[in-house]
């Protein structure tokens, strides 16, 4: 007999004791080695499934993932990721609790499964096979390892053909989109678990995006990655980068400097007719990384005023001895980039410029 002959019997036949009456909240034992819990049925197209809410032990003691290394037949999920798993326990332990994602299961055979319409009510049995996780394996797990409990919105698939499981995790894990590490910057913010560091890179680009004399003007996409703009998450690479600079310095000070930098760099940059590709992210990031050894020389010529004439004076001479070839190009790394602008701001001259052929 194959899996989905014993599922539709398992689907027809309730196990003896179950009660139809059952309309608590909480999973109660409904016979021996089975559960009752209200349950929704739900029709999407041609599917349907429940909707219902497991305590995250059960949910735990029940479920099962068939990784592709351990079963290359039949297995198609990805193999846990431990330190991922932990963080979750971790972040339910500590008290915020909360992961409002639907476990999405697919019943086996061994559960069991009937659903009472009348009552509303969905019983298996507690079996440590009973249900396959489709999405939320790293929840689950946990789940498994936090101290704590907590009660998690579950989706549970009937009767579905391991080929039929197998597109609907594709479907899930291809066709949802992450959101992006712009937008989780900014979701940091708002839900205030910036650290003192990102919270100063956090205002310094918000200076550089509003402020009418920023070099960055109309260069900067704060929420998204858009071509010919510097996004939040390259702006913030690119400061870390040389943050010593700027140990214990307020917002308003590190954009000042900053400010007076780029737009010197823009100045120069322009001899080329190339003042906007500053935007590249890989010039961005180089001409970062060289602010540290351009600071020092106006320091020691100007006395530390850091004006963007004094900027000026160290780097037009440089710039002018730039061509466009040496501007980045495709696949140009900033740190290739960065190496050979350090050279040629130390010696005064371009090194070979078969560098960059």
């Amino acid at each position: 007999m194959d899996r989905d002959t014993l599922g539709d019997i398992a689907e027809s036949a309730p196990l003896a004791g179950e009660s139809a009456d059952d309309r608590s909240p909480a999973a109660s034992v409904a016979g021996k080695n089975s559960i009752s819990v209200p349950a929704q049925l739900v029709t999407q197209g041609k599917h349907r499934f429940y909707a219902l809410v497991l305590p995250s032990g059960l949910l735990a003691e029940t479920c099962v993932v068939e990784p592709r290394v351990e079963n290359p037949i039949e297995g198609f999920q990805r193999l846990l990721d431990e330190k991922r798993a932990k963080s979750i326990a971790k972040y339910i332990d500590a008290g915020f609790g909360t992961v409002p994602g639907a476990v999405v299961l697919s019943a086996q055979s061994r559960a069991h499964m009937h659903y009472d319409r009348a009552a509303g009510t969905l019983t298996f049995r507690q079996d440590p096979r009973a249900f396959l996780i489709i999405d939320g394996q790293h929840r689950v797990f946990g789940f498994k390892l936090a101290k704590g409990a907590v009660d998690v919105p579950v989706v549970i698939y009937n009767r579905l053909r391991r080929s039929e499981e197998c597109r609907l995790f594709m479907d899930i894990n291809t066709k949802q989109r992450p959101v992006p590490n712009e937008l989780l910057l900014d979701i940091r913010r708002l839900s205030e678990v910036e650290t003192q560091a990102d919270a100063l890179l956090h205002d310094v680009f918000d200076l550089f995006h509003t402020r009418g004399d920023s070099a960055l003007k109309g260069l900067l996409s704060p929420a998204e990655r858009r071509k010919g703009a510097i996004s939040r998450v390259t702006f913030n690479a690119a400061l870390r980068s040389i943050k010593g600079a700027f140990d214990d310095a307020r917002a308003e000070e590190v954009y000042a400097v900053l400010n007076a930098y780029l737009r010197a760099c823009r100045h120069g940059l322009g001899l080329h007719n190339a003042d906007e590709q500053i935007a590249h992210p890989a010039l961005f990031k180089a001409l970062a990384l060289l602010f540290t050894n351009v600071a020092e020389r106006v320091a020691d010529r100007h006395g530390g005023k850091y004006t963007v004439a004094n900027f000026e004076d160290v780097l037009i001479p440089f710039f002018k001895r730039l061509k466009k070839s040496d501007l980045p190009r495709a696949g140009m790394s900033h740190v290739a980039l960065h190496e050979h602008y350090s050279k040629a701001l130390s010696a005064g001259f371009l090194i070979k410029q078969w560098l960059f052929s």
